[in-house]
């Protein structure tokens, strides 16, 4: 197929989307896909080879059967560029419109989680009746998180409750939705979702960062972390893991692909941190690590994600609107 692979964006995860859609450049090379390279400025203009792109459907450079959008963060994997694909009836890798704005908005996602049951770290939106008491319950440390961003980006990790508006102001710098959750002790486990409707989970590996927490430095910083797989948990922690993956996947409404992240409390309780949509995605990045372990290379991941993108917009194009 021809594949315009985006990459870049407006966000502040511009540079690590440069790098992911490099790799699955590649990769879809070696696949024996045609690749048109697409990149986005920090100023949201668009251009291909040197030049503007013209996003009239059918027409110029993205005149493509597929297109496969590597951004990370605000207006790339919220549902923005969804939505934009969905206009111009183009098929993309990757969660739709809702699915990529549900898992991107933490508040959202821990709510819907909520409501169905789903095991997970205590949460309180800012600005919310009592949430300063609130907090208060959670005890400490606590993280003050940016709702909408990704990569860690604007989280700040408080021992003392003084810290509080100091940690908020500095979240609200990047979103004006802001979460405070509690800190759970276990081990970072993150599991690989790959399908549409039945999805498959990779085996689990555990995060072992370099640093005090599992920071940005520590995501992209050469020897920053490492990744241990299998997890070295128990075999009925690993199928609950996998199954919660699989299960938050289809309750968020997720196709083509994501990373789901959990921690193994020490009593083997296993709760639900958050789920990504567009996980990094270089050849060593922790989602594509995870299937690899499993057998599956990745050219071969690369190429599963644009034919399952393929099979998902013909299939909505059967439906009357």
């Amino acid at each position: 197929m021809r594949v315009a692979v985006l990459a870049g964006g407006r966000s502040s995860e511009h540079e690590v989307s440069l790098n992911s859609g490099a790799s699955v450049i590649k990769g879809l090379e070696e696949a024996g896909h045609e690749v048109v390279e697409v990149r986005i400025g920090r100023d949201g203009r668009w251009s291909a080879e040197g030049a503007a792109v013209d996003l009239i459907p059918g027409a110029g450079l993205l005149d493509v059967d597929v297109a496969f959008p590597v951004l990370h963060g605000a207006f790339g994997e919220d549902g923005s560029l969804q939505g934009l694909l969905e206009m111009l009836d183009l098929p993309y890798v990757g969660s739709d419109v809702l699915a990529s704005a549900t898992c991107m908005d933490k508040l959202t996602l821990k709510r819907l989680l909520a409501g169905q049951g789903i095991p997970q770290v205590d949460f309180v939106a800012v600005g919310e009746d009592g949430w300063r008491e609130r907090c208060a319950a959670l005890g400490t440390p606590l993280w003050v998180k940016p709702s909408r961003m990704g990569s860690s980006v604007g989280i700040t990790r408080i021992e003392d409750l003084a810290a509080l508006d100091s940690a908020v102001e500095t979240a609200l710098r990047h979103d004006p939705r802001v979460i405070v959750e509690a800190s759970a002790h276990g081990r970072e486990v993150e599991c690989s979702v790959l399908g549409n409707e039945d999805p498959e989970t990779s085996m689990p590996g555990e995060i072992l960062a370099h640093s005090e927490w599992y920071d940005y430095e520590a995501k992209y910083a050469a020897g920053g972390m490492d990744l241990a797989v299998p997890a070295p948990i128990s075999e009925i922690e690993t199928a609950r893991v996998r199954a919660l993956a699989a299960q938050v996947f289809t309750l968020a409404g997720c196709s083509g692909l994501a990373r789901c992240d959990f921690f193994v409390e020490p009593d083997g309780t296993v709760l639900v941190n958050e789920i990504n949509t567009m996980p990094g995605f270089t050849e060593t990045s922790v989602y594509a690590k995870l299937l690899e372990a499993g057998g599956l290379a990745y050219p071969s991941l690369c190429d599963r994600l644009v034919t399952l993108a393929v099979e998902r917009h013909t299939r909505a194009r059967s439906y009357e609107f």
